[in-house]
């Protein structure tokens, strides 16, 4: 299959980020390769990319798409939460900007091998990383109902979680739970027809496929200390896709723009803490009604942006 994937909101990416010749950027989650090839262009004839992901299909995907623009270009095969210790690798101290696409990308989704989507009977699996023992089918067949029943509510904000995850031991006691469809069909026997646009297994397998990849437990690691990546005046645009993200990335950048993290009360500073960063987007911006009809799969996308001082 061709690796497909639209990337989100690049005109916005490129306006935030304002490319320069001579600068350096990361791209923690280059997919396809759309908002690096984009920043290439704009950073033309000398700006160089460090592409970063974990799928190693969407990086020969991008080496292709991408591979007029010679060592401009450098990726690796890894997670961005290790992006400091690979700059340091490549001997880049600090880079001028910095990109996160969030999203799980198109061809992951349809790519029917993979796992991920709850429309095509594949075996459970919804990794991002091949290399990687644990996968979805492991989890659903293997972990206690308790730890099923926690990983539906804290990562897919599951409203009926507990009587999920009781209903897949149950049925994992006559057989195994082997695909995606049949995965599927036991939620909406639990939940019920939904409308035409949620499929009722939808926030499952959203919770199974951040339980699998330790997404959010890469982004908090990243946040940490990400504005650590930036030169001054370096910008940092993150897009994110579901709520769980969007706390996250919203919660590290409002921190990161304090002058002070002492708790509330404290007669005099002690946190020792200064401001790293000053907002770009007070607000998520979100895509545009044109993008949203062109890729419907954007209509959920809020990008936040940080510049550092």
């Amino acid at each position: 299959m061709v690796f497909k994937h639209v990337s989100v909101m690049a005109q916005e990416v490129i306006d935030l980020l304002k490319p320069e010749p001579r600068k350096r950027y990361l791209d923690g989650t280059l997919g396809g390769g759309g908002h690096t090839e984009q920043i290439l262009i704009q950073s033309s004839p000398d700006g160089r990319v460090l592409g970063l992901d974990l799928d190693d299909e969407a990086l020969a995907a991008a080496a292709r798409r991408l591979f007029g623009f010679g060592d401009r270009l450098m990726v690796r095969q890894a997670n961005f939460a290790t992006a400091g210790a690979i700059l340091s690798e490549i001997g880049w101290s600090r880079v001028d900007g910095v990109v996160l696409d969030l999203g799980i990308s198109s061809h992951q989704l349809e790519s029917r091998e993979r796992g991920f989507s709850f429309r095509t009977g594949a075996r459970l699996d919804m990794r991002m990383d091949l290399r990687q023992a644990l996968d979805a089918y492991q989890i659903v067949n293997a972990f206690t109902v308790s730890e099923l029943e926690r990983i539906l509510r804290k990562y897919g904000e599951e409203p009926q979680a507990r009587r999920i995850a009781l209903a897949i031991g149950s049925e994992r006691k006559t057989k195994a739970i082997e695909t995606t469809e049949e995965l599927a069909e036991i939620v909406a026997r639990v939940k019920g027809k939904s409308g035409r646009d949620h499929h009722p297994a939808t926030q499952t397998f959203q919770a199974l496929r951040i339980a699998v990849n330790q997404e959010l437990e890469n982004l908090d690691r990243f946040l940490a200390n990400g504005y650590q990546l930036l030169q001054p005046k370096g910008r940092m645009v993150v897009i994110s896709f579901h709520s769980l993200e969007d706390r996250l990335v919203k919660a590290a950048f409002r921190k990161w723009n304090r002058s002070c993290i002492c708790p509330p009360r404290t007669p005099t500073c002690q946190c020792g803490w200064s401001q790293k960063v000053k907002l770009l987007t007070t607000r998520p911006l979100s895509p545009s009604p044109g993008e949203i009809e062109a890729n419907p799969r954007a209509r959920s996308a809020k990008l936040r942006a940080v510049e550092r001082i």
